[in-house]
């Protein structure tokens, strides 16, 4: 497995992926992504700022995620100081013919190494309170659960919010 910056090539097989992945969810009952978010303009725009990253297994996605420093207005309902820097994981996906594979803590490692490279040492992500499997990762690489919020692009539904700051627990592998 290969941790690499994706390029505007990568969008088709990401949208693929995200196809894919979005039956599943909704199967689930997490019903954070949908036929409109995210969307190949989305990661155009990450592409475009380098912001992108995926995981690149014999030259197939087998996972990708946006790893920025925007945060989102609401984050300050759970005691956030969101003017603080902090890198912040976005859209983390993993194909389901890839799981359990260690790519997305491959791709929560990618967070750290581009925090470390930043000098910044908060990493904070959200995830929807549907979605299990994020649940029970982030506080295995050492995040903390922070509180839950709702966030004005997704309504009706609830996000938990995470953090981590470096130094503080488990390095992800």
């Amino acid at each position: 497995m290969n941790i690499r910056l994706a390029t505007l090539e990568d969008i088709e097989p990401i949208m693929n992926l995200v196809r894919e992945i979005v039956p599943v969810m909704r199967a689930s009952g997490n019903f954070q992504w949908d036929d409109v978010y995210p969307n190949a303009g989305v990661f155009k725009k990450d592409v475009e700022l380098k912001q992108l990253w995926v995981a690149d297994i014999e030259s197939e996605i087998g996972g990708f995620s946006a790893i920025t420093t925007d945060q989102e207005a609401e984050y300050a309902n759970v005691g956030w100081d969101i003017n603080e820097p902090a890198i912040v994981t976005h859209r983390l996906a993993v194909s389901i013919h890839h799981r359990r594979q260690g790519i997305g803590k491959a791709l929560m490692r990618q967070a750290e190494i581009v925090a470390l490279t930043k000098g910044i040492n908060i990493l904070r992500i959200d995830t929807n309170s549907n979605n299990k499997a994020t649940r029970l990762l982030f506080p295995k690489l050492g995040y903390e659960y922070a509180g839950e919020t709702g966030l004005y692009f997704r309504p009706n539904l609830r996000f938990y919010c995470y953090e981590k700051i470096l130094g503080a627990g488990p390095v992800a592998e």
